[in-house]
């Protein structure tokens, strides 16, 4: 079984299979992580993104990762916050589910996740977390590596915490 890592990094310089991104449901870009992807991967990202014609909550799409060195983007669109009582876990968790089975469908050994929805969609980032780290450790046997790929120590800080043994 493959523990999950958690590292804080620039997820688009990540040499994986392939990366997640914290998409909106149009999937044309946007700020965080969203538009950063966008930006690394170059136009043609875009282009591919277009051809999609968005994600609803809770789902996933994948795209060649064009100029990144990952492969492939994962685009998992994530639920906006309102007080937990709309479904937001299960979207969330659903979102990380479809996630992981486009990776298998493709062939992915490695993939590293942002942390999703908890930018400007505000999802608490102590339950994101517990949410990501246990669909992580449910799909550990599928793949060859697992990260948690945080903004920052802070962000980082929540999945450490859960992955600690002890």
């Amino acid at each position: 079984m493959t523990a999950p890592e958690v590292i804080v990094a620039d997820i688009t310089a990540l040499d994986v299979d392939a990366i997640v991104n914290a998409a909106n449901s149009s999937l044309l870009g946007g700020g965080g992580v969203d538009g950063a992807i966008h930006r690394a991967a170059g136009p043609e990202l875009l282009a591919a993104c277009r051809q999609l014609d968005g994600c609803p909550t809770g789902e996933a799409r994948i795209t060649p990762g064009f100029q990144l060195p990952a492969r492939w983007v994962i685009h998992a669109v994530g639920p906006v916050w309102h007080g937990g009582g709309a479904g937001e876990p299960e979207l969330l968790r659903n979102a990380y589910r479809q996630s992981f089975a486009l990776a298998r469908e493709h062939g992915v050994a490695s993939i590293a996740f942002p942390a999703i929805s908890t930018g400007v969609y505000a999802f608490p980032k102590d339950g994101a977390a517990a949410i990501a780290v246990a669909e992580m450790r449910a799909h550990a046997d599928a793949f060859e590596r697992i990260i948690a790929c945080c903004f920052s120590e802070a962000d980082a800080e929540p999945y450490r915490r859960l992955l600690t043994p002890g």
